[in-house]
């Protein structure tokens, strides 16, 4: 079992890993699709539990908080992601074998070598993948089980908070997640990503689009809506993470937590003016402070920077494999990053062992300059400081191949006596120091300039145009009940609330913006939209003849195949 959290550091340090996939099981394979999902898994989530087994062997803990959020569970459980993940690993090991070929005839010593290297890998990847029974999430229950680690939850298909029209499509991506989790891991999760970190407080609101496409928004009176953190509480959730430009952003404090002296701040020496600290969690201001005491924790900017940026962080040095050249057709990459804006021919061969050599190097450097970082904040009334790190998981392995080294001597790191720091998981460090007073947050995400214009913008507004009148839909839907002691028509139902939810997932505008898979995207959103119309026309046809016929139930029965997910989903949950 993990030691207890230490007494008296100088402070901790809680590394949090969003593992997240939009459902692409039954929607492609390459370069689009499933494909996505095995390479996360032979080199994100497979490598992240052997370090942690092998730290765990050795009494170091990286005590990490790793979301799994609930669609990417559902795919780690389906079996037709377990038998094509099996034939992806044989392939990689195929490809390699055949590279060695290759690259031996060509008199090619290094790269022969190279090639070795990716057999190994990935026949270890199926070796490990064999031991745990096919079943990746045994592997982080285990974990969690045991306090190694700490798994939390996310919303049901990561639906952006801040634009979704409804708060029942908010309670319904939550309490899904809640259950889903659940299911997966025997217990409640303690903490929730909130996808993209994005954030919405309680108040007035108003469509940012019309909701039936053609006329002006104006039609659509504004109204009330709870707060993000509201809806967390409903459902047991205690904290949460956001984005430092909140706390930068907020200077809203209420007055007795100043003049009891409980809100931890940071003075700044030219203004004097205090604000936030970005190393205490507080309670996000709410409405009713009775109801809802979800705590949150704030990201910490410069150790975000150097962590993930390929510009400016540790991903880019020039040792470590270049992400973007491979070798055609089996998709290795045998190649170092070189440089900065290095041309693709201009890459020269990738080392192993110096890329090995420069994860530790960089482990140091982290455990450095996250000691600076909390220099600045020290104990206040008996609490220490928390720096929290957050990433995407997938970050560590498949972007930044040697990621997860780092992560393992980053653990080592902070394992040596001498250090002032300690790990710690966010559960760990609420149960002996719990916030200290409430800070009003203002809406924003980890998004570009902090707001939603990743999501909501002129190549997306078209998105929300069709999701807004779906949760109209299903929300008129719950509120009947009618599906209720008939089976086809609860069948029916389950169907139409989990083509909503994987219609609301933030992938398919995050793809268009960005642009990196912006035809697959739009071919997903228009799949689900489809099979949404056609499901809740059954369903308006069932309200008014009670019957649901044979070529409904025949469509009903291809897209439940195709889309089986969720599978305790609960209609309910969109009515009031």
């Amino acid at each position: 079992m993990p030691s207890k959290i230490p007494n008296s550091p100088g402070g901790y340090v809680t590394i949090t890993l969003h593992s997240h996939l939009p459902y692409v099981i039954n929607h492609g394979t390459w370069p689009h699709g499933l494909e996505w999902l095995s390479e996360a898994a032979a080199e994100t989530y497979l490598p992240l539990l052997r370090v942690i087994g092998r730290l765990e062997r050795e009494g170091i803990y990286l005590k990490p908080n790793i979301n799994l959020s609930p669609i990417l569970l559902e795919q780690l459980a389906h079996p037709v992601f377990k038998s094509e993940f099996v034939e992806y690993l044989n392939r990689k090991i195929e490809a390699a074998l055949k590279d060695k070929a290759e690259y031996t005839k060509k008199g090619d010593t290094h790269m022969a070598k190279v090639a070795e290297y990716w057999r190994d890998f990935f026949s270890l990847a199926l070796k490990d993948f064999e031991a745990l029974g096919r079943d990746i999430i045994s592997g982080f229950r285990r974990f969690n089980d045991s306090g190694a680690i700490e798994v939390f939850t996310c919303a049901a298909t990561h639906g952006y908070f801040p634009l979704l029209g409804t708060d029942a499509s908010i309670r319904a991506q939550v309490r899904t997640g809640v259950e889903t989790h659940k299911k997966h891991f025997g217990k409640a999760p303690r903490g929730i990503w909130i996808p993209e970190c994005g954030y919405r407080p309680a108040g007035v609101w108003d469509f940012p689009v019309s909701p039936n496409g053609a006329s002006p928004t104006a039609q659509f009176k504004p109204y009330y809506r709870a707060g993000v953190e509201q809806i967390l509480a409903e459902n047991g959730i205690q904290y949460f993470f956001i984005d430092t430009h909140l706390v930068e952003n907020s200077a809203v404090f209420t007055p007795y937590e100043h003049l009891a002296g409980n809100v931890p701040v940071a003075v700044e020496k030219e203004s004097g003016t205090p604000r936030a600290s970005f190393y205490q969690p507080f309670f996000a201001d709410t409405p009713d402070r009775s109801k809802a005491q979800v705590a949150f924790f704030t990201r910490d900017p410069r150790t975000s920077v150097q962590v993930w940026s390929g510009d400016h962080g540790y991903p880019g040095d020039a040792d470590y494999l270049d992400f973007h050249k491979k070798k055609f057709p089996g998709g290795h990459r045998y190649w170092r990053v070189t440089g900065p804006r290095i041309d693709l021919g201009d890459k020269t061969p990738y080392y192993p062992n110096l890329a090995s050599d420069r994860a530790r190097d960089h482990a140091a450097d982290f455990a450095r300059i996250t000691a600076e970082a909390i220099k600045k904040y020290p104990t206040t009334k008996g609490v220490p400081p928390i720096l929290t790190a957050p990433f995407d998981a997938e970050l560590f392995g498949h972007w930044w191949f040697e990621g997860p080294q780092f992560l393992e001597n980053v653990a080592r790191e902070f394992a040596k006596p001498e250090s002032e720091l300690k790990l710690v998981t966010c559960g760990e460090y609420l149960d002996r120091f719990p916030p200290k007073g409430f800070l009003e947050l203002s809406e924003g995400s980890w998004g570009k300039n902090g707001t939603n214009e990743v999501w909501l913008n002129p190549d997306t507004a078209w998105t929300w145009k069709h999701i807004y009148p779906a949760e109209m839909a299903v929300h008129q839907m719950a509120e009947t009940g009618k599906w209720r002691g008939n089976e086809a028509a609860t069948r029916l139902a389950k169907q139409v609330c989990r083509e909503l939810l994987l219609l609301e997932s933030s992938d398919w505008q995050f793809l268009i913006t960005t642009g990196a898979a912006r035809d697959y995207a739009e071919l997903r959103f228009d799949t689900h939209l489809q099979q949404f119309r056609d499901l809740i026309d059954a369903w308006r046809r069932f309200e008014s003849t009670n019957e649901i016929s044979g070529e409904a139930m025949n469509t009903l029965e291809i897209i439940e195949e195709r889309d089986s997910v969720f599978a305790d989903i609960k209609p309910e949950l969109w009515a009031r």
